[in-house]
């Protein structure tokens, strides 16, 4: 989703969808009808809405007996693997964020260093329980090499303690202080620039926001200062250039007072957009994280977030747009023993392929354990629909109808004699009929677990399980074709995209 009027880039670690029973068995049968109104959007994505995030984990990175990083960090991941280049370009555009819990104690070897380029390494008293770090300009030489070849857009995260010195504790963690020396910074960006890497925009620090990790002393004051300085060391660098990167702030949880502070002191266009952190089912080991999950009412209340953040762009910072920066669900590594299987995943590729940026509203007055979604098309005429099942016992029979024709026969109803809400059922009714003449057809795409497991790591889609194939070709992601005029089946623990071309939305014109 989006703030209304704004633009927002979704970065995914995992989107999520997470239960706790091993098999799936249907008891119920309700009909669900889905109101979507076509008339105008009520919001609007970004091109590249799905995002993924390049973290400086190194293997020694553990939570709760398990070490689930490996080589997948930004520092040693296999960039010529064959599978990468193929995942990421069936994501075009990706925009790919390096940067994440360490990049606040990471260097960049360029320019007057002063000492050893050294790699990450277990540190008892170091912030994460980590050493500095350092990344080598041909480290970064080869990644750019990959987002070249790749189309990546690059958002990358700076480190906005270098220079400082740890002064206390906070409630969460350390404090810190000191100014912040932006010398190495300036460097680093002015070595990018140099040899010709796009980098679409620059964030400063990674959770520092609200003290739920390191923090700055002076808090948001301080921040919005040092934000203030890196704006000027992106205009002096990029000077004259037909680039110009976004600045990103704060890559954090949100706090309101906090983020209140850092606009009203980094000023007008210092800030072009807030990134704010979500990992609304608490820690990875939590006992409650599948019940969270499963509770379409705590699923809700991460809305109130965008409501609030929404306020303080509107009150404090108007010429800045709002991204999610970061989210997995569950922090420290993920939920335990239900990540990397199908409970805790989601198809971002059907997503990328399917769904268009203009967000449509919808109407479902059913079960909350119904999740819809609507979007325009993306490409072709029409709209799509994400449907999300969170019940193991109900299978829905959904009808979709089209709230533009309720709406303009709703109006005609009150001239005419009789019951309105006779005539509006009716109406409902004829408009399936209609909308189903001839031999008109939609497109679903129906996703399960394989053998009904939820914790199996392969998904099925219409059937048929999804692997790789020999060479590491994506399979073929192909929908079954159904008559327009039956009602969309969707079964317990399920997900469905569901395109309807012959749908009238004048919002997607």
């Amino acid at each position: 989703m989006r703030l209304p009027k704004r633009e927002l880039c979704f970065w995914v670690f995992l989107l999520f969808l997470v239960c706790s029973c091993p098999k799936i068995l249907a008891q119920d049968l309700v009909n669900a009808t889905i109101i979507v109104n076509g008339t105008y959007t009520i919001a609007e994505t970004d091109d590249n809405f799905v995002c993924v995030t390049l973290d400086w984990w190194p293997p020694e990175k553990c939570n709760y007996y398990q070490c689930p990083w490996g080589n997948s960090s930004a520092l040693n991941l296999d960039l010529h693997h064959p599978i990468l280049a193929k995942a990421i370009r069936a994501l075009n555009p990706l925009r790919i964020r390096v940067g994440g819990s360490l990049q606040d104690q990471l260097v960049y070897d360029v320019g007057n260093l002063g000492f050893p380029c050294h790699p990450f390494r277990k540190m008892k008293d170091g912030m994460w329980k980590f050493s500095e770090g350092c990344l080598g300009m041909d480290r970064w030489d080869e990644l750019n090499q990959l987002f070249n070849k790749t189309g990546v857009i690059v958002t990358f995260g700076l480190n906005a303690l270098y220079g400082r010195h740890k002064i206390g504790k906070g409630v969460y963690g350390d404090v810190y202080g000191g100014a912040w020396n932006s010398s190495n910074t300036r460097s680093f960006i002015n070595y990018t620039i140099s040899k010709g890497y796009r980098v679409d925009s620059w964030e400063l620090g990674n959770e520092l926001s609200n003290g739920f990790g390191a923090s700055v002393d002076g808090g948001a004051e301080q921040y919005g200062k040092d934000l203030i300085t890196l704006k000027a060391i992106l205009r002096d660098l990029y000077k004259g250039s037909h680039q110009q990167p976004l600045l990103l702030a704060p890559g954090g949880f949100y706090d309101q007072k906090w983020y209140n502070k850092l606009l009203q002191v980094s000023g007008t266009n210092v800030a072009d957009v807030l990134t704010h952190h979500i990992y609304n089912l608490g820690a990875g080991d939590d006992p409650h994280v599948k019940s969270k999950i499963l509770d379409p009412h705590y699923l809700s209340q991460i809305s109130e977030i965008y409501k609030e953040l929404q306020l303080t762009i509107q009150r404090h910072g108007p010429w800045a747009t709002a991204w999610v920066g970061e989210s997995g669900g569950a922090y420290n590594s993920g939920g335990r023993l239900v990540a990397n299987h199908f409970v805790y995943s989601f198809c971002t590729l059907l997503w990328h392929r399917l769904m268009g940026k203009g967000v449509l509203g919808t109407n479902f007055s059913g079960s909350s354990y119904l999740r819809t979604y609507a979007h325009c098309s993306k490409g072709k005429a029409g709209v799509t629909l994400l449907l999300i099942n969170l019940s193991n016992t109900t299978e829905f029979h959904v009808t979709i109808q089209n709230g533009m024709n309720i709406n303009l026969h709703k109006g005609e109803a009150n001239h005419r004699e009789g019951s309105s809400v006779d005539i509006l059922k009716k109406f409902v009714t004829w408009i399936g009929k209609k909308a189903s003449d001839g031999s008109v057809k939609r497109q679903e795409y129906h996703l399960t677990p394989k053998d009904g497991n939820l914790l199996s790591r392969t998904m099925v889609l219409n059937g048929n399980p999804l692997v790789l194939s020999e060479n590491g070709n994506i399979p073929a992601l192909d929908p079954v074709l159904v008559d327009a005029k039956l009602p969309t089946s969707l079964a317990p623990y399920s997900i469905a995209f569901v395109t309807l071309p012959n749908f009238k939305a004048p919002a997607c014109a």
